[in-house]
């Protein structure tokens, strides 16, 4: 999930960096440039675990991103995907 931002922005997101590196990672477009914050020798499992627990937190699909409107009946907590992953995880479940 790439994030338009200004100089003035990049300034900030810099910024972050010095008081809070965890909070400023992620990818960030500056004019035609991505530019890509991450924790050196982070390796791909973390960075995709730290994904995964920032969309979970935030009530968004771990998969797309999108934003999980139904609770686990049971739990009583968001459900980790939208609809359309759940029912296709569902799918592919019942065709195995």
């Amino acid at each position: 999930m790439q994030k338009k931002v200004s100089l003035q922005a990049l300034l900030k997101i810099i910024q972050q960096i010095e008081k809070d590196p965890e909070k400023a990672r992620g990818d960030y477009l500056v004019g035609d440039t991505r530019v890509r914050i991450l924790r050196a020798g982070a390796t791909t499992n973390e960075r995709v675990r730290a994904l995964y627990r920032r969309r979970r937190a935030s009530g968004l699909c771990i998969n797309c991103g999108a934003k999980v409107k139904k609770k686990n009946p049971y739990t009583g907590q968001l459900y980790r995907l939208c609809e359309t992953h759940r029912s296709e995880i569902d799918h592919n479940r019942q065709r195995r």
